[in-house]
């Protein structure tokens, strides 16, 4: 059964903020009012880290339209058969979302890597390699991210 797999205790990284008044807290803090922007240029990021092993199932994201992160590369730590990858990271999926100010959801249980997800991960990143906005700036006003733990 899902559940949401955001907790107080999981840790928010992003690649930048536009300042201090649209930082990362906003992403997790179920205020509609609030948001992350980030700085202009591409790509841009939002990475989570988790205290124990998740299991991925659905994305949900809420975006100001203007300001979205119209391709986007879920991303996974490099499993260690396969360390040349970039950073440390592999791609689970590409999501497109659209350039809207609503919720949209992806599920992330049917795409073709599901297998790097399986066992369980610590972490997880979100990279926005595309935007809507001409400068490359993402606005989130809310992340949600459901699924199972391995515990």
């Amino acid at each position: 059964m899902s559940k949401s797999l955001l907790t107080p205790d999981t840790l928010i990284k992003v690649s930048s903020t536009l300042d201090k008044s649209v930082g990362k807290k906003n992403l997790v803090d179920n205020n509609p009012e609030t948001c992350w922007t980030s700085q202009q240029g591409l790509p841009q990021y939002v990475q989570l880290a988790f205290t124990e092993a998740i299991i991925p199932e659905n994305i949900q994201l809420t975006f100001q339209g203007g300001f979205v992160g119209t391709r986007c590369a879920v991303k996974v730590p490099a499993s260690n058969e396969n360390p040349q990858l970039a950073n440390g990271w592999q791609t689970l999926i590409h999501i497109f979302p659209e350039d809207v100010n609503s919720r949209q959801e992806f599920s992330l249980s049917g795409c073709p890597n599901v297998a790097l997800i399986q066992d369980g991960i610590s972490k997880l990143r979100l990279e926005f390699e595309e935007s809507s906005d001409f400068f490359g700036r993402i606005t989130l006003y809310d992340l949600r991210l459901y699924g199972k733990t391995t515990s």
